[in-house]
């Protein structure tokens, strides 16, 4: 009976996935013949069925492109760059649409120590790191036992020294890995998608007014209570912001 279910639920499987390919063969064509609303309305049901790629969201955000529609334009985009951070077609056409954002904020850039461990645990994922930790200890673990049984004395210094370097290489890809995964859960992005927000000092309406932003600007949420966010931008000024006003990144 358990055979039965799973063939089934491989079968509708199989089949939702050759609709969703007819689907956005649909809106490629639709695409490719200027219509850009109704193929953003194709794909835009691929994502109902929680079908998500790259591919699909580097389509939506040229479509919405091609309409002006600049927040849902970059939502999108960057999207996509978090599923496939090296493309560099990608990277290219959110660097366009990013040019019809309104609020020019400058960044803080990082200097000295600081940014060469930024920059290092940020080489790798969290699970490539901790693949190459894995692969260390793996590598110290048959070089121990290769010293161990070993009976020629400048050998057995090789593999002792070898054996040390590797697992010290596993312990640093350790660190590293928790490090970046701390990064990652501190990092959440967002898109202003409201035409202007009021950004305030507290969560609330009467509270003091310190900046705006518009549609398309990319923001960072640090703390949510009720219905405001609390952002950070790239210049490190913060503030709490209707939680409507934004739409977050990492929720797919």
């Amino acid at each position: 009976m358990r055979a039965i279910t799973f063939l089934l639920l491989c079968c509708l499987s199989f089949m939702g996935f050759s609709q969703n390919d007819a689907i956005f063969a649909e809106a490629n064509a639709l695409y490719n013949n200027g219509k850009y609303a109704e193929a953003i309305d194709k794909y835009e049901s691929i994502l109902g069925s929680e079908q998500h790629s790259a591919e699909l969201y580097y389509n939506l955000g040229n479509a919405n492109y091609k309409l002006n529609n600049i927040a849902p334009s970059i939502y999108y985009f960057e999207k996509a760059l978090l599923l496939n951070p090296n493309d560099k077609e990608i990277q290219n056409n959110l660097a366009f649409a990013q040019n019809m954002t309104i609020d020019a904020i400058d960044s803080v850039p990082k200097v000295g120590f600081s940014r060469l461990i930024n920059n290092l645990v940020n080489t790798f994922n969290t699970d490539t790191w901790a693949k190459i930790a894995v692969a260390g200890v793996l590598l110290f673990v048959v070089i121990f036992l290769a010293y161990h049984f070993s009976y020629n004395t400048s050998k057995k210094r090789i593999a002792f020294v070898t054996s040390i370097v590797s697992l010290l290489i596993a312990c640093f890809s350790v660190a590293m890995a928790f490090q970046k995964s701390a990064i990652d859960k501190k990092d959440n992005p967002a898109i202003v998608f409201t035409q202007e927000s009021r950004v305030k000092t507290d969560p609330n309406q009467a509270s003091e007014e310190v900046f705006r932003l518009h549609e398309g600007t990319k923001v960072h949420v640090i703390k949510s209570y009720e219905d405001w966010s609390k952002i950070q931008l790239s210049d490190n000024s913060t503030g709490w912001i209707p939680a409507k006003d934004i739409k977050l990144l990492k929720i797919f």
